[in-house]
C-alpha cells in the first residue's frame, strides 16, 4: 500500500529534499551499477545491541509534525549487531577495489555540495538544488571527491564515506555479509540503554560546555564558526560511544536506513503496539517515488533551522539521492 499523502509539506532538511542526486529535473537516473555478490556473513566493527522493548518516537513534542516522528509508541526489537562507526572511506575504497562497483554520482557525473564545501571551478558548479539554494550542484562530485573536482579523500581515510546513494549502501553490505538497520533498530541503537532521551548520552546538547556532536555552529547557511572542530565532515570516532559503544549516532552525516519512509508509519502501528522487530516494505506497488528513511542528522543541522540530531528524529530522501553529508553504517542479525 502506498503512504498516505502528507497534509502539510515537509520541513526542508540539511540535505537536498528528494534531490536525486542534485541532478536537474532534465538528468536521467543512472543505470544501476553490477551488483557484487554477497559476501560471506561478517560481523567485523560490529557491537552487539541486546533485545528490549522502548519507546520509539518523539517523547518531547520537538519533532517536525510531517516527519512522523509521533505518536510515540511501544516496540520490541530483537537482538542484533550495530557497526561501531559510520562506514569509512577506507572501507568504501576496499570495496571498490575489490568490486569494480560504481556509485550512482559517479555515473551521474555530479552530485550535491553544500556551498561552504565546494572545492570546484566555476564552470563544474551546474546549478543549486530546489528549495535548498546552499546546496550546489556540482560536476564531478562523488565520494572520491566529496567536494567537487578539487577535492579528495586522501587525508581522510576515517572520515565517514558520503555521496552514496541508498542503493550504493545496500551494494556495499551485500558485498561486506551485512545489512543496513532498520529504522527501529536504528533508533534503539542511538538510545544507547537510555529510556526516553532526547540525545545518545541524555537531555542536554552540552556537555559541562563541551560539544558531544558534529553538528552547525554559527549563522545557517552563511557562517559556521565550527566550534565543535570540524567545518563538514569529522572523523568517526571524534567524540564519546554512547552506552552500547556506537559512535557519532547524532550529527556527523545522516545515515541510511532499510525502511521505506511513510509520515503515517508511527500511527499505523500505534494501535498494535506492541510491535517486533518493524521494517516498512520494501517498494511502492504503485511505482510511485519512494522515499527512504535517514537517521541521525549531519554536520549541517542547526537548532534555528533542523533539529534532526535528535535520536527520535527522522527524514527522507529518494533512494538515488546521494549529497556531501550523507552516508551509513551496517547491521547484521545477532
Amino acid at each position: 500500500m502506498s503512504p498516505s499523502p502528507d497534509p502539510t509539506p515537509r520541513s526542508p532538511c540539511c540535505a537536498p529534499a528528494g534531490a536525486a542526486t542534485g541532478a536537474p529535473a532534465t538528468e536521467a537516473a543512472p543505470a544501476p551499477s553490477r551488483v557484487p555478490s554477497r559476501g560471506e556473513r561478517s560481523t567485523r566493527g560490529q557491537r552487539p545491541i541486546p533485545g528490549g522493548e522502548f519507546t520509539m518516537g518523539d517523547a518531547f513534542g520537538e519533532g517536525y509534525a510531517a516527519d512522523g516522528e509521533g505518536p510515540a509508541h511501544a516496540v520490541r526489537v530483537s537482538p542484533y549487531l550495530v557497526d561501531e562507526t559510520a562506514v569509512t572511506n577506507a572501507a568504501f575504497a576496499t570495496f571498490v577495489k575489490a568490486t569494480g562497483y560504481v556509485t550512482e554520482a559517479e555515473q551521474l557525473g555530479l552530485s550535491a555540495v553544500f556551498h561552504l564545501a565546494a572545492e570546484a571551478a566555476p564552470g563544474d558548479v551546474v546549478g543549486r538544488a530546489d528549495g535548498t539554494p546552499w546546496w550546489l550542484v556540482v560536476k564531478g562530485a562523488d565520494w572520491r571527491h566529496p567536494g567537487g573536482p578539487r577535492s579528495g579523500i586522501g587525508d581522510r581515510p576515517q572520515h565517514p564515506v558520503v555521496q552514496v546513494t541508498w542503493q550504493d549502501a545496500q551494494a556495499y553490505c551485500a558485498w561486506a555479509g551485512k545489512r543496513l538497520p532498520t529504522e527501529a533498530e536504528w533508533e534503539y541503537a542511538a538510545r544507547g540503554g537510555l529510556a526516553g532521551a532526547r540525545f545518545p548520552w541524555g537531555d542536554e546538547l552540552m556537555d559541562r560546555g563541551r560539544w558531544r556532536l558534529n553538528i552547525f555552529q554559527g549563522r545557517f547557511p552563511q557562517h559556521n564558526t565550527a566550534e565543535d572542530g570540524w567545518l563538514t565532515t569529522a572523523p568517526v570516532k571524534s567524540f564519546r560511544p554512547n552506552g552500547y559503544g556506537l559512535h557519532q549516532m547524532a550529527g556527523n552525516v545522516w545515515e541510511w536506513c532499510a525502511d521505506r519512509f511513510s509520515p503515517t508509519t508511527y500511527a499505523d502501528r500505534a494501535a498494535s503496539a506492541p510491535v517486533t522487530d518493524p521494517v516498512a516494505p520494501g517498494s511502492d506497488a504503485s511505482g510511485g517515488e519512494v522515499l527512504r528513511v535517514m537517521r541521525g542528522g549531519s554536520y549541517l543541522c542547526h537548532d534555528s533551522y533542523c533539529h534532526r540530531y535528535r535520536v527520535a528524529a527522522r527524514s527522507a530522501n529518494t533512494a538515488e539521492s546521494a549529497s556531501g553529508n550523507l552516508g551509513f553504517r551496517c547491521a547484521n542479525d545477532a
